[in-house]
Formats: C-alpha cells, sequence, structure tokens
C-alpha cells in the first residue's frame, strides 16, 4: 500500500491546475513540432524544447517534459498513418497497416484506435512502474553485451514474419538494410566501411534521409501513376465514422494487452528502446492474430499492438532512469539530462531522498497521456481533413517538407542527393513487390546487434558459447527461435486460411496495386479482375462464366 499511497499523493501533487496547464502546453507543443520533419523524434522534440521549461519549479518542469514527451509520440503516429511519412523510428511500423487503413477511409478510426491503445497501454505501464520497479530494476542491471545481442537477433529474426507472402523478397529487403547500416567509420577499428572517400558519408546513412525517401517520396511517386481526382481520398463523413466502433475495440483487446506487457518489459531494458518494442510486438499480434492475413493490408491490431508497445515503453524506460540512473533510449537519455538540471540525482535511493519530486514525476506519465486524449480525440476529424486536401497541392507540400527535412538533419545538400537515391530506390522495391519495411528494421537494429556482439566476442575471447552459457541470452534466443517455427508452422498448417478478395481488395481500388502485386494477387483469388468486359458474343457462347470474370468490376 506504501506505493499506491505515494501514487496518489504525487497524482495529488501533480494536478495542480498550475501544472495541469504546463502538461497541456507541453503536449500541445509536442504534437505540433513533432509533426515537422526533422523535429519529429521524441528526443529531439524534448531537446529542442528543454530550455523552456528550465525557468519553472522543478516538478512543473519535469511535468512539462511528458507532455512533450507524450505529444511529440503522438506526432509520429499522426503524419505516419495519414501520409505514411514515419518522423520516428517507433512509427515506421505503423505505416504497414495505419496508411493501408487511411487510404480505405479509415484514418479517424486508425488515429483513434492510436491515441486509445496508447492511453490504455500508458496507465498500465505507469501501474507497473509502480509496483515492479524495484523486481524490474535488478533485472535490468542483468543486462550485458551478450543479453543485449541476444535481444538485437531476436529483432533481427522477427523481421523473417513480417516479409509479407515472399521471404524472399523480405530478405533481400533486410539484407539491403543491413549492408546500409554498416557505411560510416567502424567504432572498433576506426576504418571506413563503404564511404567512397566521401567525408559526409563518415557518420552513416541519416535515418530520416531514409526514411523520407523510401516511405514518403516514393508513395508519392507511386500515387502520381494512379491520379483520379482532384483529393487523395474520399473522408466518409459522420463522426461515428471518424473513430474506432465496437468491434474495433473488441478485436483489438488482445493486442492492446500484449502491447502493453511487451512495450513495459523491452522498455525496462537499458537500450531497448519504443523501436524494439513497436517491432517486438506487431510480430508477435500478428503471428498470434486469427486475422494475420490481415496483417500488411489495413488490420486495426497492426496499429493497436505497436502503439500500446511504444507507450507502455515509457513507463518500462523509466525503471533503469530512476532507480539506476540508466537511460534506456535517446529520449530518456533527454530525461536524464533533465533530471540533473533540476538538481535531482537518479539512483537506488532517488525514491527516498526526492519523493516529492518522482512520484509527481511518475503520476505525470499518466496525466500527459490523459491530457494528450482530451486535446487530440476531438481533433481527430480535422486531423483527416488534411487527406480532402487536393492531390495538387498535397504531393508538393509532401516533397517540400521532405527536402526541408533532409536538410535540417546536417544543412548538407549532399542528403538531398541521398534523399533523391532512396526515393528512386522505394519507388523500384514498390514496382518490384520488395516490402521496405524489413530495410527499415534492419537498419535501425543493425548497427547495435553488431556492437553488442562484437562487445560480447571481445569478452569472450570469441567465443560464441558467451551467448548460451548466459541465462538470459540463452532465453531469449530460444524464444527467438520459437517465433520463428510458429511462424513457418502457421504458414504451412491446413487450417490457415488465404486471404479473400476482400481481404486483398480492402475496399482500395486494385488499380492502386503494383504489377508485381496484381499477380500475386491474381495467383490467391484466381479471379482476374483487370479482364476487359466480355462481349455479348461470348456470353451467348458460354465462353465466360462468373468464375472468370469479375461482375463488380
Amino acid at each position: 500500500m506504501n506505493a499506491l499511497e505515494n501514487l496518489l499523493e504525487g497524482l495529488a501533487q501533480a494536478m495542480t491546475p498550475q501544472n495541469l496547464l504546463w502538461v497541456l502546453i507541453g503536449v500541445t507543443l509536442g504534437t505540433i513540432v513533432g509533426i515537422l520533419p526533422g523535429l519529429g523524434n521524441p528526443a529531439a522534440v524534448l531537446a529542442v524544447l528543454l530550455p523552456l521549461t528550465l525557468k519553472l519549479p522543478p516538478t512543473t518542469g519535469l511535468i512539462m517534459m511528458a507532455g512533450l514527451y507524450h505529444g511529440a509520440k503522438f506526432a509520429g503516429s499522426t503524419t505516419a498513418i495519414l501520409l505514411n511519412i514515419p518522423t520516428e523510428t517507433s512509427s515506421v511500423v505503423l505505416c504497414y497497416d495505419g496508411h493501408k487503413l487511411a487510404r480505405q477511409g479509415r484514418a479517424g478510426p486508425a488515429m483513434g484506435m492510436s491515441a486509445i491503445s496508447g492511453f490504455i497501454a500508458s496507465t498500465i505501464g505507469v501501474i507497473a512502474l509502480t509496483f515492479l520497479a524495484p523486481i524490474v530494476a535488478q533485472f535490468a542491471v542483468a543486462f550485458g553485451p551478450p543479453e543485449f545481442a541476444a535481444l538485437m537477433v531476436f529483432g533481427l529474426l522477427l523481421v523473417i514474419t513480417v516479409t509479407g507472402k515472399s521471404p524472399v523478397k523480405g530478405f533481400i529487403s533486410m539484407a539491403v538494410g543491413l549492408l546500409l547500416s554498416t557505411v560510416g567509420v567502424d567504432l572498433f577499428s576506426g576504418t571506413e566501411r563503404f564511404t567512397f572517400g566521401n567525408i559526409n558519408l563518415f557518420d552513416g546513412v541519416e535515418f530520416l534521409v531514409l526514411t523520407l525517401g523510401m516511405f514518403a517520396v516514393s508513395e508519392v511517386l507511386i500515387n502520381l501513376e494512379h491520379v483520379r481526382g482532384k483529393s487523395l481520398l474520399e473522408i466518409p463523413k459522420g463522426i461515428r465514422n471518424l473513430l474506432p466502433n465496437k468491434q474495433d475495440l473488441k478485436e483489438c483487446r488482445g493486442a492492446i494487452a500484449q502491447g502493453s506487457i511487451t512495450g513495459f518489459i523491452v522498455g525496462a531494458v537499458p537500450g531497448g528502446g519504443s523501436t524494439i518494442a513497436s517491432f517486438v510486438s506487431y510480430t508477435l499480434q500478428k503471428n498470434m492474430s486469427r486475422n494475420r492475413h490481415k496483417f500488411g493490408k489495413g488490420a486495426m491490431e497492426g496499429v493497436a499492438a505497436p502503439e500500446a508497445a511504444n507507450n507502455s515503453e515509457v513507463g518500462g524506460a523509466m525503471v533503469p532512469l530512476l532507480s539506476l540512473g540508466l537511460p534506456g533510449s535517446a529520449s530518456t537519455a533527454v530525461m536524464l539530462a533533465a533530471l540533473l538540471l533540476f538538481g535531482v540525482q537518479p539512483g537506488p535511493r532517488l525514491f527516498e531522498t526526492n519523493p516529492e519530486i518522482v512520484w509527481p514525476v511518475i503520476a505525470s506519465l499518466y496525466l500527459g497521456n490523459f491530457a494528450l486524449i482530451i486535446l487530440n480525440l476531438p481533433l481527430i476529424p480535422l486531423w483527416v481533413r488534411l487527406l480532402k486536401i487536393p492531390y495538387w497541392v498535397l504531393y508538393p507540400s509532401i516533397l517540400v517538407l521532405a527536402v526541408v527535412g533532409a536538410y535540417s538533419v546536417r544543412g548538407s545538400i549532399f542528403d538531398i542527393y541521398m534523399l533523391i537515391f532512396f526515393s528512386l530506390l522505394g519507388y523500384a522495391f514498390r514496382k518490384l513487390g520488395i516490402p521496405p519495411t524489413p530495410l527499415l528494421m534492419a537498419f535501425v537494429l543493425g548497427p547495435e546487434a553488431e556492437n553488442a556482439i562484437r562487445q560480447s566476442l571481445i569478452l569472450s575471447d570469441n567465443s560464441l558459447m558467451i551467448f548460451v552459457q548466459r541465462p538470459i541470452s540463452a532465453i531469449v534466443l530460444g524464444l527467438a527461435v520459437l517465433v520463428i517455427v510458429w511462424a513457418i508452422y502457421s504458414r504451412r498448417r491446413p487450417g490457415a486460411l488465404p486471404p479473400t478478395k476482400a481481404d486483398i481488395q480492402q475496399d482500395d481500388d486494385m488499380d492502386e496495386l503494383t504489377e508485381a502485386q496484381q499477380r500475386e494477387a491474381g495467383e490467391i483469388i484466381k479471379v482476374d479482375v483487370f479482364a476487359p468486359e466480355p462481349s455479348d458474343e461470348a456470353r451467348e457462347d458460354g465462353r465466360v462464366t462468373p468464375s472468370t470474370h469479375s461482375p463488380e468490376r
């Protein structure tokens, strides 16, 4: 009861009119700044707006930081769902199903599910942080390079389960991502790798430039081939059609629960972060769901699970940060800097020496997400109306934002050239039916996995046995093998039903698919939906049957 009493006391301190006002200001500023390419990463938002909090009392300033953090996270999901532009690494997976839902006229329900699942998961994360912090902190301390390497390998192996119907194309995408992740100066030896003597590549490929090219600009290029009207998409009328319905909430109950647990556990591991949490949660949900064939085509569970993990990770990441002073990600590193600037020293005795600060901060994690719900749920219809903007206005705007965002990273024209290169690469991927998501996953996880593996080999004198001799790393690798086996089994088991025609189309015109996707779809549903209308003579001769021509077309 002591922890519960402390949390309630923290809520009482955090819910003063002044603190509530600064939470709302933080959420608003975080959302506005987080939408901008180049600043969409929560760590960048916190770093840019940190000076605004230093004039406030410590408790109020840290509460405002929580609002900024939640606002930036919601902004990342907004751009990923509406425009297929992930402004942070953890929102990449939302492009897989969130943007597909937007193209089906369900952008509002997708954004509503993102906010609702995030709110529930954040609540669960705060409760777990309150009661499980000491236990989880001891678990986090046990994570060394071998355990972290196993976790990274686990994340890379999960790429196999999200490669769609063609594992070969998925492996090609993952291999390209791993290759791109090696560009730059090696941290261990100091040698250049794939830089071709260009000083602009010494620091590697910028994630934002790669993401904008592979997702945003390539999406515009593909859509320009199928422009048919003044607006990008038709938006359904009525507020009820712009929010998740009861069926959506019912289907996503398990996804939210799974994502909440997964996100907290991964977040509690130093170096885990929301990126791995969202990828792992999405993959687990895809393999556990009864509607796994809908994933990648517009599954609401594909939005709920990663967003739940993305938000519950915040509570998990606060465990090593507050208990041990160990930041688990770039965002928590900025939070650590804020704590130190306010004169608060994180560590095992923080809960005893500064309870008047730490408990209101924990409570503010909940208040920040609550403020996000209050502020942004009513604004979802306004956000969705972005899709009503005429394509001749929206597409140039996306291109301008992409160019400005790419240039703003380092202020280098070279990044503009890289943006053009990755835009053409993304366009080629889409025309060939190669999924871009495994490339992004491998690009993000590859360097972390390489560093952890090389550190582990140094500790073990180049012996691979260190990964199976340490219990936690052996268990994580064993779980990775089980997930892969389950993925293979679920693909081949006799009871697995193939996607139907409705699942393939998903209310999205088949003309918008690439030729490779059209051939793939035709092999599944065995219907030539692109055949020309048969003549009356052919019908009279009996040469046309309902099974060879789609009456809907």
